[in-house]
């Protein structure tokens, strides 16, 4: 909770009334961030699915399926991190009868910044993991190159550090040897961004005290949030 008495669930409750771009006129339900809002890792996407727009939560289609697996396989679970998008609306066109996904316009990316940013603020992290390079252009640089820069760390103003990965859905376009490719690349950088939560935390960590004073110290202070170390 902050000076003015808001919240992360406040802010919640205000982004879901939105109304501040023309995705409020076809949206059937705004996407906000879920999971661990004291989390050291967030994880930012582009923009909510059909399956999403739906259901009202982050990635619960075969991207989100694919997500949640990756995140096991390095000993995370979904509430273990904060996962949200850019966009909290579906970026959507009719297409004969038959709403289709689209890139999101300029305008629309930038109604929306305001809520990306309270939600980054009041989880304060030390990692960000953006999945694709839209993501990655709004919170490492604009002009960002997902094949090129992947899997590098950059600063960040909401976070230490911030590195990008492939987006799941990306993994999920690919077949054969290049899906396997994809996928584990995917994986490493998971296992990566989770290494980095645990070096940032333990540089951050209260030095050991001598042992005679250990007994009459206080407790230490956690440093962030919790995240499997295990």
């Amino acid at each position: 909770m902050d000076s003015d008495g808001s919240s992360i669930d406040a802010v919640r409750s205000r982004c879901l009334a939105c109304a501040d771009c023309d995705l409020s006129r076809t949206r059937n339900r705004v996407v906000f961030g879920e999971g661990s809002a004291t989390s050291p890792l967030v994880i930012v996407g582009e923009g909510p699915g059909e399956q999403e727009d739906a259901s009202g939560r982050p990635f619960v289609g075969r991207a989100g399926a694919l997500l949640d697996q990756a995140l096991r396989e390095n000993g995370i679970l979904r509430q273990h991190v904060w996962i949200t998008n850019v966009l909290k609306c579906r970026a959507c066109s009719s297409e004969g009868r038959r709403m289709m996904n689209r890139p999101p316009r300029i305008d629309e990316v930038e109604a929306c910044r305001q809520w990306l940013t309270s939600e980054l603020s009041f989880v304060s992290p030390l990692v960000i993991l953006c999945l694709g390079g839209p993501s990655a252009s709004w919170i490492i640089h604009p002009e960002f190159r997902i094949l090129r820069e992947r899997g590098q760390w950059f600063p960040t103003p909401w976070a230490k550090t911030a590195m990008a990965t492939l987006h799941p859905a990306y993994v999920l376009r690919q077949e054969g040897a290049a899906y396997d490719e994809a996928r584990a690349t995917l994986c490493r950088d998971i296992a990566e961004a989770r290494k980095k939560v645990i070096e940032l935390k333990k540089a951050a960590a209260p030095k050991p005290l001598p042992v005679e004073n250990r007994q009459s110290a206080a407790a230490p202070e956690i440093v962030q949030g919790s995240l499997p170390l295990d």
